[in-house]
């Protein structure tokens, strides 16, 4: 899914997951080596939670050093997909990777700051803010 050494492995992947309430769209890049982005597009409620974890587990588990979830598409976040950012927060930093969130739109970010998740999960503006946080050299626990 990234580049390791030795060979250079790069792919892209795209998920749908259709429920009868909605729609979402998982996108799975590695912009730089170690590096992954998953772009959710869409409604991240508890019809789509469990293909959300599990896009989430299949990048943890191959082994990323950085992990950018980018929410600029995403129009809805309820407390299941919360609960799945806080398992793969929690995942990431027993491997000692790195998580960062994009979520640039107001309602977006407003659940996070509601919630008081906002000061757990690190949330970036841009995508490009986001990826110099959870890229190689960046701090520890970014």
């Amino acid at each position: 899914m990234f580049r390791r050494p030795g060979r250079r492995v790069f792919r892209t992947a795209m998920y749908e997951a259709a429920s009868e309430l909605g729609r979402i769209e998982l996108r799975v890049e590695a912009p730089a080596p170690g590096t992954v982005v998953l772009s959710v597009a869409g409604e991240a409620d508890l019809h789509v939670a469990p293909e959300l974890r599990d896009a989430i587990a299949s990048v943890v588990e191959e082994g990323a050093s950085g992990l950018v979830i980018d929410l600029s598409a995403t129009t809805f976040v309820d407390s299941m997909a919360l609960g799945v950012l806080l398992g793969a927060m929690k995942r990431t930093r027993e491997r000692g990777a790195r998580m960062c969130l994009v979520a640039p739109r107001a309602e977006v970010r407003r659940v996070f700051e509601i919630t008081l998740l906002d000061r757990v999960l690190p949330l970036y503006e841009t995508r490009e803010e986001a990826l110099r946080a959870a890229g190689p050299g960046a701090a520890d626990g970014a």
